[in-house]
């Protein structure tokens, strides 16, 4: 089993400035790799014949790298590359980039000795975060950038060379520091990698610990599954379930006070001179109220995911393409070439609102839950589940009125939100074949209170009626009954005047 607990770490100001001047070496060292890494890209992918394109020299084993992808020299493992015999194995072949780059820091090191003060599993870290991003960069994504200030926080250490002792870690060339131990390591899981993060207020660690002895999570088959309930994401509410209950928004960035107080902060950076003191501080201040109102809305959707899981076997949610969804609108043209308004500063708002919500962190959040737990979670298409009716599967668009359903085929009335929730329940059952034979319904209000009493103005006491409804209780406050109550008394009635106190 493997698993990853975060703390937060209570470091001095040592400690902190030694982290950051860790984050700008190891910064400036994945550029200088990455430049690296992109010089040979385009000398193997775009130079074609040249070696260089401002010279156009050819490429000739004299001028140019011998590896594709990286620039080093000493392509060759041990000084090695001669012609092997046949049937003998190579001893000596080829470095890849990345080991070529990691030859590289020892020269680093001698060049620049301030890199000594950094671990050197940490360095070695470096070129291959650097391979890994070209990696996905072969595979779809994007092309791989240069990462500035604020766009590298983070860096790990190898396995084997961090320890804990209740709530001290040490750090290899950091020492001691001590931490928040809010979840204890059991006995028997082995610490492997461990990233420490920057954030606005302090330092974070993230263990990940792994024991092969305890067995995974359990998966629960198909044909178990007995109970499910479908959640509609929104924005009135933050999930409508299938049950009919609904969870609240708090709108946690969106709010009135949060949204003030943002703009009086941004407001006092943008006042401040360029480049100063002052206006590093005031956005440090910014920078904290986005990461108090990012950790209540984890702390909230945790809360939420844990509440749905517990209600079924099974989660069926929207498989929803929420980037798509936030996307600026199209342009649109006159006839003479300007462009007229599209909609973009209303639906500016409803993107804020969809990022203030979280829907793709929820429902990660329910997915692991639901592994964790035994249980699964399911997506369908979201396609049309807002305008078809749960009664009689007619599909409207004309059916849906805001928040309103009103079906144009058999009548049917009902929340939009709510028939949505059931739909995409329906449409689970029938996509992955589940057999559920146990419904849920929702927790009804008591009804066993007393009825109300018919009081007029002139008459006064706190009466209530008996078990059986007939003859009225009145409470005791006569000293020495002990609180108990005489039933079937005839209440005395007080006639009062205008007049009396």
């Amino acid at each position: 089993m493997i698993l990853s607990y975060k703390y937060k770490l209570r470091h001095n100001n040592q400690q902190s400035q030694k982290l950051s001047g860790w984050l700008d070496l190891l910064r400036a060292t994945y550029n200088w790799c990455l430049r690296d890494r992109i010089d040979g890209w385009h000398q193997q992918f775009i130079c074609g014949d040249y070696c260089d394109l401002k010279t156009q020299i050819e490429i000739t084993p004299l001028t140019c790298s011998l590896v594709k992808g990286t620039q080093l020299a000493n392509p060759w493992k041990d000084g090695g590359g001669k012609a092997k015999k046949e049937g003998e194995k190579d001893k000596s072949p080829k470095r890849t980039a990345v080991l070529m780059q990691d030859a590289n820091l020892q020269e680093l090191k001698d060049a620049r000795p301030w890199y000594k003060e950094i671990d050197i599993g940490v360095l070695q870290l470096i070129p291959a975060r650097v391979n890994e991003s070209f990696n996905k960069f072969f595979k779809g994504a994007g092309f791989p950038r240069f990462k500035r200030r604020h766009d590298f926080k983070s860096f790990s250490y190898k396995p084997g060379r961090i320890k804990i002792k209740g709530n001290k870690i040490y750090l290899p060339k950091i020492g001691w520091m001590r931490f928040y131990n809010s979840r204890p390591i059991a006995n028997g899981f082995e610490i492997k990698t461990v990233t420490v993060r920057q954030k606005a207020d302090s330092w974070y660690v993230s263990v990940r610990i792994e024991n092969q002895t305890v067995p995974d999570f359990p998966v629960i088959p198909d044909s178990e599954i007995k109970t499910i309930i479908g959640g509609d994401m929104g924005l009135g509410k933050l999930v409508y379930l299938s049950d009919g209950s609904a969870i609240e928004n708090p709108r946690f960035a969106t709010n009135k006070k949060t949204k003030r107080l943002m703009k009086i902060r941004q407001r006092r950076v943008s006042r401040k001179q360029k480049g100063s003191k002052n206006r590093s501080k005031a956005q440090l201040r910014v920078s904290k109220l986005h990461n108090r109102i990012q950790q209540r809305r984890e702390s909230y959707q945790w809360d939420v995911a844990n509440r749905i899981v517990r209600k079924a076997d099974a989660v069926a949610v929207e498989d929803l393409q929420v980037k798509n969804m936030m996307k600026r609108c199209k342009p649109v043209k006159s006839e003479s070439g300007r462009f007229l308004s599209n909609g973009q500063s209303a639906k500016r708002g409803l993107n804020r609102s969809i990022a203030d919500a979280g829907w793709y962190n929820l429902t990660q959040k329910l997915e692991y839950l639901a592994v964790k737990s035994g249980k699964k979670l399911y997506k369908v298409n979201p396609k049309y589940t807002s305008q078809t009716c749960s009664k009689c599967k007619h599909v409207d668009k004309n059916s849906r009125h805001g928040e309103k359903f009103i079906c144009t085929n058999c009548g049917h009335i009902d929340d939009a939100n709510l028939q949505a929730a059931r739909n995409v329940k329906t449409q689970a059952i029938e996509t992955y074949g589940l057999n559920i034979v146990k419904m849920i319904k929702s927790k009804k209000v008591r009804r066993d209170s007393s009825k109300p009493v018919q009081t007029t103005p002139f008459y006064v006491g706190m009466y209530e009626r008996s078990s059986d409804n007939t003859l009225p209780q009145k409470a005791c406050t006569e000293p020495g009954r002990g609180g108990k109550r005489r039933v079937g008394e005839n209440p005395e009635y007080k006639q009062l005047s205008l007049w009396d106190i």
